[in-house]
This record gives C-alpha cells, structure tokens and sequence, in this order.
C-alpha cells in the first residue's frame, strides 16, 4: 500500500520532477506533487510526494529528513488526513449579523 509524505521547506525553484527524482533514491515514486499557489501559480513551499509502499516512505522519512534539496535543508514526514477548516465562508446565512 502506497504512503503519502509531506515535504516542507522546499525551494521556490524545486519542481514536481526534481522532488520526485530526490525522492526515487529510496525507492519507488509513485506520485510527486509540489504545492502551487492558485492566483500567482509559485511554490509554496511545501510539497506531497507518494511512495509505492510503506517500507519505502519509512526509508524515505529516516534517510531524507533534514536533507538539502535545491540547497534548502527540507523536513520529511507522514501526512496527515486534512482536518475540515472552519472559515465561514461556506454559507452567507452564517455571516450575517441580525
């Protein structure tokens, strides 16, 4: 079963290929994904990247944390599921004030 990572601290410059080739050291790649912003479409520094199996990803967290990629020293390690955010700006009944 395949195992999601985050990579924090990327550089602006680090793409989805050069964080999928830094990674395939390890072990098998099956997906890399730098974060883009939606309006300017730069990095925002911090990225996804998916190995094919768990041994894989735990080799990845031990042997890549803390390692420079693009000259930037990048932080490796299991995602987590994305929590639901509480922006109030899912319904306009909610923002009104009586």
């Amino acid at each position: 079963m395949a195992k999601k990572l985050f990579v924090g601290g990327l550089a602006w410059a680090t793409t989805d290929d050069t964080l999928s080739s830094f990674f395939s050291k390890v072990g098998t790649v099956t997906s890399a994904n730098v974060v883009k912003d939606r309006y300017t479409g730069k990095s925002r520094g911090f990225g996804f990247v998916e190995m094919s199996n768990d041994e894989e990803a735990d080799k990845a967290v031990a042997e890549l944390n803390g390692q420079a990629l693009d000259e930037r020293n990048i932080s490796v390690n299991e995602a987590r599921p994305r929590e639901p955010r509480n922006d109030n700006f899912s319904r306009r009944e909610d923002n009104q004030r009586d």
